[in-house]
């Protein structure tokens, strides 16, 4: 038979085409599925979804995604197939009741031995400090504030485990307060303040716990130039009335004795430096690390009041004084005295924050006005700290304590010791019942108050060291000393990798005698590959070998996905002139390069995803084909409603796509604005209209009250407007007189309604009736007379000017110059008789 040879070249070229084609679509599905790139156990669990089957005899692929086979096992036996998922487990030792309110008395009573033993004085109040401490541990109940205590948890990489806990604030938990003073003599009248304020501070705390301990301590500065004038008489006394100028000095530790902290305070002298700033740094160091000379409990809340009203030096400024020594965060006290101040540089602000998160203590920085700012900056780096304004001689120290100490006790903050290999991510509703929202702090507690939180905890990465695979690390509030002991296990291999197990075969007739078999894959030793560690580094490839560099089992398609070279039946894929694009996988079929971009980042940068097999593998806070969008709908909660979008829109990728309807229109940020939408301005007119201007329906005259109205508008002088940039709505509304009276609202950080109302109304001028009526009739009564008077002044003209033109006419009349023709004067003849003439 013959067949033409055209024939023969066109069925070649249509057997290329569909081995290409069968080819590339076995590289997509492998790009869609990276379970099937992976050729070990412990490379097949630590990718998310992953199952590994590990019988000895199975030709599929061993890494499979269960939820995408059929069956959910993709050939293999249950038995061989490893699938470790997270586990969680609470011993009941570790799971303690949350402490509940017990009685005052009760509590006082049972701590009258607690209290006792702090009676002796100077530097030997440390040391019974801690001695109480420990007894008050070893005996009595013990307070719990966090449920559970302890739990144990094991972790798969990439696979998100939730763990639920609550904290419940105590009541009548103990309060140690460390009262730290600058006594450069710029504090001369503060300390004299102080020392007559012990005994009502102490009264103001135990109003608070009746296990209150207060203890006190001073700074000045180092005693070398330019800090402190080292002139001999200097040093004895800088200035007139001044001790000797020292780094800091434990007055009195920590006690019940309130007498003697009046004394303390009274019996330590003042003393002066040269510059502006203080040593206050080393201060705040040994009074948070030294545990035993101070005397801070095990068990209590640990507060540190720093007073000044001067700077402070830190890291480097020690140069200046030729001390080039870091700080080394250990204790240097002896006789009550830091030792190392000379020797050592101060401490940084990151080692002030690392001590005080370790010892887990909160400072209040008590200073004066000029420095508020200053200290204000300082506390956002230093963790649980806060910040008071001090009076000019410390008089308002009791309410600044007071005061902190219910703003510090009445927030709690999780905060968490994990290693960079675990991820936690916190939520909760805290108070208010609602739905979770990604949170570590909440605000507003009372004793009592239980608050539970929620933490997702992902193990990311296993770390290199195969000790460092079990790790216990801490979840605590910020300052307080409990905590939710967290013990993890990472799962990063295979119990079929180890020689215990029924699967690993270290004997010499399995894989070529080059190998183990290990969880029914041969490990080769260096220099050896191949499915049975039959190929050498140096070796060539053949026909039967080259089938294995082939996504498919097809004689035909591209070797190694034309990305690569076939060696022994195994890829080596080719090198990227960029050393961070890979080409991986059994096939070459993978890259890290050819994923989505977003803003010119592949997976919109490192941050949010990487490129695992040609598709982004996005962090947990993203989404979308090129991680561009944030998983978290808060950015798009409205302040208002505190619904996504307002409930008038989508949240896409952080950024609220607002409905556009045929009658309604929504825009803004939260889709809250609506220009033919009735907002909220209707739900507070009539209690603006009462609190405001004292009038409307809700206004009640006999008691001056307004109902059940709360808004407390903010009244403001002049025009109002609202403000864009704050999310303002302008509202506007006529009362029963038509007069106008406009006002705004906006919602603050916390989501609390804001009203700023203008404090006068707009109203229409009222109108004079009589004034009118008499205007009216009087305008008509001098029209009259002017159009009278006009009539009689025309008239009089035009008879004028009649006159005028008459007498005019008159005198150019001619005939009554001329003669009449007719007309013959009379003569008259005289004659004279005597006239004889001659």
């Amino acid at each position: 038979m013959y067949i033409h040879r055209s024939t023969v070249l066109r069925l070649c070229v249509w057997v290329s085409l569909l081995a290409l084609c069968g080819a590339q679509r076995a590289e997509q599905l492998l790009a869609q599925n990276p379970c099937y790139s992976k050729t070990t156990c412990s490379d097949c669990i630590r990718t998310a979804s992953c199952a590994w089957c590990f019988a000895a005899e199975f030709n599929g692929p061993r890494c499979f995604n269960p939820a995408l086979e059929r069956d959910g096992t993709a050939g293999c036996e249950e038995s061989y197939i490893f699938n470790p998922d997270n586990k969680r487990s609470v011993d009941p030792m570790y799971n303690m009741e949350l402490s509940r309110a017990k009685s005052r008395m009760g509590m006082a009573a049972g701590s009258s031995s607690y209290e006792e033993s702090y009676s002796a004085k100077g530097s030997s109040f440390a040391a019974s400090g801690s001695a109480a401490a420990a007894g008050a541990e070893g005996g009595g109940d013990r307070l719990v504030q966090m449920k559970p205590q302890k739990v144990n948890l094991n972790l798969r990489m990439n696979q998100m485990q939730k763990l639920t806990f609550a904290y419940s604030r105590a009541q009548d938990y103990p309060v140690d307060l460390y009262y730290l003073m600058d006594l450069s003599r710029s504090m001369k009248n503060d300390k004299e303040k102080l020392s007559t304020l012990g005994s009502l501070l102490s009264a103001t705390m135990r109003n608070m716990t009746s296990m209150f301990r207060i203890g006190f301590g001073s700074f000045v500065d180092k005693l070398v130039m330019p800090y402190v004038s080292t002139v001999p008489k200097n040093l004895i006394s800088p200035c007139d009335g001044c001790a000797a100028p020292y780094g800091y000095q434990n007055q009195m530790s920590l006690s019940t004795d309130t007498d003697f902290f009046e004394k303390a305070v009274a019996n330590a002298d003042v003393s002066g430096n040269l510059d502006a700033p203080e040593g206050g740094f080393d201060a705040i160091m040994q009074a948070v690390v030294c545990k035993q000379q101070i005397g801070w409990r095990d068990q209590a809340r640990r507060l540190l009041v720093f007073s000044t009203d001067a700077g402070f030096h830190y890291a480097g400024d020690g140069k200046l004084g030729g001390i080039v020594q870091p700080n080394d965060g250990e204790c240097h006290m002896k006789d009550n005295t830091y030792t190392h101040s000379t020797l050592q540089d101060y401490p940084s602000i990151s080692q002030i924050n690392h001590k005080v998160k370790k010892h887990a203590i909160n400072v209040i920085f008590a200073v004066t006005a000029e420095q508020i700012s200053v200290y204000e900056q300082l506390s956002k780096h230093i963790e649980g700290s806060s910040t008071g304004v001090l009076s000019n001689d410390s008089d308002n120290i009791v309410d600044l304590v007071r005061e902190q100490y219910n703003k510090i006790t009445s927030t709690v903050e999780m905060k968490d010791s994990s290693s960079d290999a675990v991820q936690i991510v916190y939520y909760s509703s805290c108070l208010s019942g609602k739905e979770l929202t990604q949170t570590n702090k909440c605000d507003g507690l009372k004793v009592g108050d239980v608050v539970e939180f929620t933490a997702e905890i992902t193990l990311k990465e296993c770390p290199k060291d195969r000790s460092k695979w079990k790790q216990t690390f801490e979840i605590s509030p910020v300052g307080i000393s409990d905590s939710l002991t967290v013990e993890l296990e990472m799962v990063c291999d295979c119990p079929c990798e180890q020689p215990n197990h029924h699967a690993y075969n270290d004997s010499p007739l399995v894989c070529s005698g080059e190998g183990v078999s290990a969880c029914g894959v041969c490990v080769c030793r260096p220099g050896r590959f191949g499915k049975n560690c039959e190929c050498s580094a140096h070796g060539g490839v053949s026909a039967e070998q080259e089938r294995g560099c082939r996504p498919t089992n097809a004689s035909a398609g591209p070797l190694c996905s034309n990305r690569g070279t076939c060696i022994c039946g195994v890829c080596e894929c080719n090198k990227m002139d960029d050393p961070l694009k890979v080409i991986s996988g059994p096939f070459c079929e993978c890259d890290n390069f050819t994923c989505d971009m977003n803003k010119g980042l592949l997976c919109s940068g490192p941050d949010h995803g990487e490129c695992v097999c040609g598709k982004c593998s996005c962090t947990p806070e993203y989404t979308g084909p090129a991680c561009q969008c944030l998983k978290d709908q808060t950015p798009c909660r409205s302040p208002e409603n505190n619904e996504i979008c307002s409930g008038n829109g989508k949240c896409v990728c952080g950024q609220c796509v607002c409905n556009v309807d045929d009658d309604r229109h929504y825009s803004g940020k939260y889709c809250e604005k609506c220009p033919t939408c009735p907002g909220r301005c209707g739900e507070f007119k009539d209690c603006v209209l009462c609190e405001v201007h004292k009038r409307g329906p809700l206004y009640k005259p006999d008691t001056d009250t307004c109902g059940d109205c709360a808004l407390y508008p903010i009244i403001e002088e002049g025009k109002i407007e609202a403000n864009e940039s704050r999310n303002e709505h302008l509202c506007s509304f006529y009362d029963d007189e038509d007069c106008l009276y406009v006002y705004v609202y906006s919602y603050n950080e916390n989501q609390q309604l804001v009203i700023r109302a203008q404090k006068e109304r707009e109203c229409p001028k009222k109108v004079p009736i009589l004034g009118i009526v008499l205007g009216v009739i009087a305008a008509i009564v001098l029209v009259g007379l002017a159009l009278l008077m006009l009539w009689k002044m025309a008239t009089t003209i035009h008879d004028r000017r009649e006159f005028a033109r008459f007498e005019k006419e008159r005198m150019m009349a001619k005939w009554d110059t001329g003669e009449n023709p007719i007309y013959k004067q009379a003569t008259s003849t005289f004659k004279n008789p005597t006239y004889a003439g001659k």
